[in-house]
């Protein structure tokens, strides 16, 4: 049954859903599932696979909460046979929530006094529109604790009040009116004008409900948290009211007077409140996954920024008044030197610091510097340029999440006997080497690439970037005898413990001579070496498929393809003219379709190449350092920084990065600015605003003049 409602949900052909589920349920990672078992799935992608793999968590999560909401009716022997069939056949989490509310155990309330004291049938009175002499029914329910017909009647409204804020039909009709018709609005706290200035655009805010954008949606709640903003939402009270009165009384009903006040203190009291925070819930979720979606987008273009490849560096983290450390790696990133240069203010200490970088440069013959893009970042690296070697790539590099590393746990196992100084500056210049393998060591939120990752569901955001990090790492794959345990623990079917254990066999036997070897270490057995092993590179091993994202399971068809051209393996893969002479289809069969004939062709001929672009050097304009050298009209080179709902930010060699909003990244419209531009990506734009007082700077990547068609915010 939940095959059939992912599929639906979905709108994916029930075969696939189905050979998914089944797949996820004997414990297949997604990348897994999605690069070797296509013929299960219909070759589904990994977004497809991983879209099964959340609706199959949240239906399931949804079972288990039919099973209690079924149980805890049944207790109260109020179980019909018709709720049971709606309860079960309901898929729905509000749905299902609205049929338990009259059922659900609830706090003391003011109905529920009433019922106490026994005015459950003066309320049945009423709802039945019969009694003409309302105050004469309500007197024979007078007691000690109802001390008149008032007290009666109004305990008897109250349960009314109750039954009407319970009534799914109800609640649907306000949700409906809500979502057509609500306003969004933040309001400033007296008061709190002078305190909360970041937030003055949202002072007096107001949106739609049905479209308020995410990234100003989730502002707004921020102010909230921070206790600036009040946040609600607006509707047309009255005219709620008026259709909820006239839902409830019938034409010429003698208890209208009393049904009506009801309504109205049902809507008011219980049924507005409880919406409004539903539907403001609700809108949070949904701004929730679109930051999220655009937080994951911008941390798989970082996560596969091209690496400069295994060669050495020298890196600096610049700095003013501590100065600037500076380190030398080897080309696997190991630390073979470090020391400190103070060459700007307040020591002014540049000759030395050059003497320094030269005698480096002539000690280790490094193949390229990189140069943290912080405080000091442009002067030092205008200083590192005219002590390069000529021909030799300098690297302006992100510190993002830098001093988060090297605080870290892992950072003083790497480096015990170093400070956090020195760890920042081997992040740096670790990150050019290999991004993807540095980048996995600090927490995705620290990266810095998304938009309000502090106001959004920090559960939902941990699990969706875990996602993207697993997802890079099995897309590029790992070279087992090179990997750190912390990238290997994204490998799939593996994670921390074994990671750790392959590092430590490792170390006890030396490097892996075949993908074979992994299932001698210690706990991983046949189950996790089918899992990960397509995802391992054995590089100038024994096998050299082993070098290939071809599955070992698939070994034999390789050897097939090399006899039937009458050559061995290793001429298979060298000649691809050869190769290119095979018919796939030849290969099909055994439980092995065309897909995966093409995936190893495929795989073959991309064996031992990283799928990841090529690195490029990058100079910013060499006259602009602050942003009292900016003009409007200038035209400058810049490199993207992070991308967000409603631009994108770039560095153009100043502190603070300057925004091409979204109707300004192209003489068209753009509905979201993931269509023209990638985190990194080397762009020319051109100034068109500075605001010196807020620090803010206006770019257009537009090459007319004419203003582009606004895009929906």
């Amino acid at each position: 049954m939940i095959e059939e409602v992912i599929a639906r949900q979905l709108q994916l052909p029930l075969p696939h859903v189905q050979g998914a589920v089944r797949l996820l349920r004997d414990g297949a990672t997604v990348p897994f599932i999605s690069r070797y078992r296509k013929e299960a799935t219909g070759s589904m992608d990994e977004v497809q696979v991983g879209a099964v793999k959340e609706a199959l968590e949240r239906l399931t999560a949804l079972e288990a909460r039919r099973a209690t909401v079924l149980e805890t009716i049944d207790v109260q022997g109020l179980l019909t046979d018709e709720l049971r069939r709606r309860i079960g056949a309901c898929w729905d989490p509000v749905e299902l929530e609205d049929i338990y509310l009259p059922y659900r155990p609830k706090r003391r309330t003011r109905a529920a006094v009433a019922r106490e004291r026994g005015l459950e049938p003066l309320a049945e009175l009423l709802l039945a529109q019969r009694t003409a002499d309302v105050a004469g029914a309500a007197r024979r329910f007078v007691t000690a604790e109802v001390p008149d017909v008032g007290a009666a009647l109004a305990g008897a409204s109250d349960i009314v009040a109750e039954r009407i804020a319970e009534d799914e039909r109800f609640r649907n009709e306000l949700r409906r009116t809500f979502r057509r018709e609500g306003i969004v609005r933040s309001k400033v706290i007296r008061g709190k004008e002078a305190e909360g200035a970041k937030y003055a655009d949202y002072f007096d805010a107001a949106s739609p409900l049905r479209s308020i954008s995410s990234h100003r949606y989730l502002a707004m709640r921020r102010g909230e948290e921070e206790g600036f903003l009040r946040v609600g939402i607006d509707v047309d009270a009255e005219r709620c009211i008026a259709s909820l009165q006239r839902r409830v009384v019938r034409p010429g009903s003698p208890t209208r007077r009393w049904l009506e006040a009801a309504a109205a203190d049902a809507f008011r009291r219980l049924l507005r409140p409880s919406i409004e925070s539903e539907q403001l819930a609700a809108a949070k979720e949904r701004a929730d996954d679109e930051a999220i979606g655009i937080f994951a987008g911008n941390l798989r273009q970082l996560l596969l920024a091209p690496p400069l490849g295994q060669k050495r560096v020298i890196a600096l983290d610049p700095g003013y008044r501590t100065g600037c450390k500076v380190v030398v790696l080897d080309s696997q990133g190991s630390l073979l030197d470090h020391t400190a240069i103070f060459p700007h203010a307040p020591q002014h200490r540049r000759d030395e610091a050059v003497a320094v970088l030269r005698d480096l440069v002539r000690r280790y013959a490094p193949e390229a510097f990189a140069v943290g893009d912080g405080t000091a970042g442009r002067e030092t690296e205008e200083l590192v340029r005219s002590v390069a070697p000529e021909g030799m790539a300098v690297y302006a590099v992100s510190e993002d999440g830098a001093s988060v590393y090297s605080a870290s746990a892992v950072a003083r196992e790497e480096f015990p006997d170093c400070d956090v100084t020195v760890r920042g500056a081997v992040s740096i210049g670790r990150r050019l080497i290999d991004p993807l393998s540095e980048l996995v060591k600090i927490e995705p939120r620290s990266i810095g690439v998304g938009q309000y990752q502090h106001s959004v569901d920090q559960t939902k955001l941990r699990a969706r970037l875990a996602t993207v990090v697993e997802s890079c790492v099995n897309s590029v794959g790992v070279n087992i005898n090179t990997a750190s345990k912390h990238i290997l623990a994204y490998v799939s079917g593996l994670g921390p413990a074994l990671a750790a254990n392959i590092v430590a066999y490792r170390t006890a036997h030396g490097g892996f001579r075949t993908r074979r070897e992994l299932l001698r270490v210690p706990r991983l057995g046949a189950r996790a070496y089918e899992q990960a092993a397509g995802f391992l590179r054995v590089v100038g091993g024994e096998n050299p498929l082993d070098n290939s994202a071809v599955h070992p399971e698939s070994y034999g068809i390789v050897e097939r393809m090399a006899a039937d051209v009458g050559v061995s393996v290793d001429r298979l893969l060298a000649d691809g003219a050869l190769r290119r002479t095979l018919r796939p289809e030849r290969y099909v069969g055994g439980g092995v379709g065309l897909p995966t004939v093409t995936d190893i062709l495929e795989a073959l001929d991309k064996r031992g190449l990283d799928p990841r672009e090529q690195l490029h050097v990058f100079s910013f304009a060499p006259d602009i350092h602050t942003i009292d050298d900016l003009r409007e009209g200038m035209r400058l080179p810049g490199i993207v920084t992070n991308i967000t709902a409603f631009g994108a930010f770039v560095d153009i060699g100043i502190k603070q990065d300057g925004l091409v909003h979204v109707s300004q990244l192209a003489d068209r419209y753009v509905a979201s600015p993931a269509e023209v531009v990638r985190l990194g990506q080397q762009v020319e734009v051109r100034v068109v605003g500075i605001d010196l007082a807020r620090g803010r700077i206006a770019l257009t990547m537009r090459r007319g003049e004419a203003p582009a068609k606004e895009s929906k915010q």
